[in-house]
């Protein structure tokens, strides 16, 4: 089964992360902005969990279409990510730090392969994710690599 990282680059589950004081991250939908060799990807923000999101990838390549979801309590806990609603071995442990803040801790089968760092523009239309693995588990590169999401 396809590794989650491998194809939609870890970090961008951060997104579901990120709300303004006093508003819920709007829920509906967002578009990656393209990224040399990953993916066009497309995300589907619901509410869940309580004051949690469900992050709903739609992932489209030559070759491949896929659906990635995960359902986190924005609380730093893991959270399973599933494939196909499959379980993936992936966990994220999202956390919100601020109106326009937040983390996430990335794990295959319980190993530590990467982290990210999420902000929201003052507007909340555009969301800019620093993600830096520091393993190659799952194939995907070692290191730093900047994802911006725009709100549809």
């Amino acid at each position: 089964m396809p590794n989650a990282r491998n194809l939609i680059g870890g970090g961008a589950l951060v997104l579901a992360l990120v709300q303004p004081v006093g508003a819920q991250l709007d829920v509906g939908n967002w578009v990656r902005q393209p990224i040399p060799s990953m993916p066009s990807i497309t995300l589907t923000v619901e509410a869940c969990c309580g004051s949690g999101r469900r992050l709903i990838y739609h992932i489209i390549t030559d070759t491949l279409q896929m659906e990635l979801t995960v359902e986190s309590k924005l609380d730093g806990t893991d959270a399973p990510v599933t494939i196909a609603g499959k379980p993936s071995g992936e966990t994220m442990a999202i956390k919100r730090i601020d109106d326009h803040h937040a983390t996430a801790v990335l794990k295959s089968n319980g190993t530590l392969f990467g982290t990210a760092q999420s902000t929201l523009s003052p507007d909340g239309k555009t969301l800019t994710i620093v993600n830096d693995y520091s393993s190659p588990i799952g194939g995907g590169p070692v290191g730093k690599f900047t994802e911006v999401w725009v709100k549809k």
